[in-house]
């Protein structure tokens, strides 16, 4: 059985790969000035962020005021298809565009959503999220940062890590307690805009794989910090559902780019795997089965997104986050063992400068991936405890 989409759906398709190819910025642009992380807008960036946004091919399915000429569900996900598959980034923000800014355009006031989200969606503002704490990393519940009325502002205190691009940033949406005698842990939690630029913020940026200059991840302090009260996103104490709708706009089609980076790495895989003209039978077996797990991972998320065009929930979303990432790290780790030692090769070390991961590199930082958004083990709670209904 073959799936095909319909005209009009293939006829969206066309005009965005043809708008694209006239539009996206070149290889040497990127190269030039590439993002230092991901709060990192070079000027590039924003110039392509802004084009994006007035041709309406930024949220295809927000309305053409806000990036997009509404695009029903199946379209924004050809959309989605098709970037991955192109190479160009759609944003050097992603937390601000597919996180913060939608938030705020659900719950902000009127001049958060003028003076944030739409200056975040065109590139003229970069964000970061402030949620994971040394003692509570995927258990937002836990968090500790605290925010305390006084007057027409609140003072925070605390200590994030992890945070993107924290040192790039203009503000950090960030999750504080603002009220630490609720009932439950969960409850008691509030959202603020916090200018990175105010007195008693410092940051210190976390070194990564390859290096400090590669910077991503930050441990960020508040001391004291004074923000208005005009800064609060939503409702005092409504944290905990911002949290979940916040990651909900990040998490309905972040199974596309796993997808996308199975079959890219497959491929790759499978020409290495030809060039050396022989292949083990056990090899073989995970080939097959990696093949597979691609696969599955493309059918799971295309029954996900009709249950969601149908107006039916879809547990398939909460499933495809966790076999994505484990599938992709399982590849990295076949692409290794399959060069022997010279996966680690000082040789290797051509593809890292030509801007091409080795495998022992990607194989290391696919460990990431089975963290970022949610650790494998959260994943697996929340398949047994909301898709199979299993008790804690």
């Amino acid at each position: 059985m073959r799936l095909r989409f319909g005209e009009e759906t293939e006829a969206f398709r066309r005009e965005f790969l043809v708008w694209l190819e006239e539009n996206r910025p070149t290889e040497a642009e990127m190269q030039a000035d590439p993002a230092m992380s991901s709060a990192h807008v070079p000027p590039w960036a924003s110039r392509w962020a802004k084009r994006l946004f007035d041709a309406g091919w930024l949220i295809p399915g927000f309305p053409p005021e806000r990036g997009g000429r509404n695009a029903g569900t199946i379209e924004q996900m050809v959309y989605q298809e098709e970037f991955a598959r192109s190479g160009v980034p759609r944003t050097t923000n992603p937390q601000g565009l597919s996180i913060i800014a939608p938030t705020l355009l659900d719950v902000g006031t009127e001049a958060q959503k003028q003076e944030l989200a739409v200056p975040i969606m065109r590139g003229d503002v970069a964000a970061c999220l402030g949620m994971s704490e040394p003692e509570a990393g995927s258990d937002l519940a836990s968090l500790q940062t605290r925010a305390v009325a006084d007057g027409d502002d609140f003072v925070v205190t605390g200590r994030k890590i992890w945070t993107s691009g924290a040192h790039h940033a203009d503000i950090c949406f960030c999750f504080v307690r603002t009220d630490p005698t609720a009932p439950k842990k969960h409850q008691g939690i509030s959202v603020l805009i916090i200018p990175m630029d105010t007195p008693g913020i410092s940051c210190r940026p976390l070194p990564s794989l390859t290096g400090e200059d590669d910077a991503d991840f930050n441990e960020v302090l508040f001391e004291d910090v004074r923000v208005p009260r005009s800064n609060l996103v939503g409702e005092l104490g409504a944290g905990w559902s911002l949290a979940n709708n916040a990651l909900a706009h990040e998490r309905g089609m972040l199974w596309i780019g796993h997808a996308s980076a199975l079959d890219s790495s497959f491929e790759v895989l499978l020409e290495q795997v030809r060039a050396r003209g022989r292949i083990d039978p056990s090899e073989a077996d995970e080939l097959v089965s990696l093949y597979m797990d691609a696969q599955a991972v493309r059918c799971m998320g295309y029954r996900g997104v009709s249950k969601l065009a149908g107006g039916k929930p879809s547990p398939e979303h909460s499933i495809l986050k966790l076999v994505g990432s484990e599938s992709i790290r399982r590849l990295c780790r076949l692409g290794m063992e399959n060069l022997g030692e010279q996966a680690i090769d000082s040789s290797q070390q051509a593809a890292i400068e030509s801007g091409k991961m080795s495998w022992a590199v990607r194989y290391l930082f696919s460990f990431s991936g089975t963290i970022a958004g949610g650790t494998s083990e959260i994943q697996r709670n929340i398949v047994a405890e909301r898709v199979l209904g299993l008790p804690r």
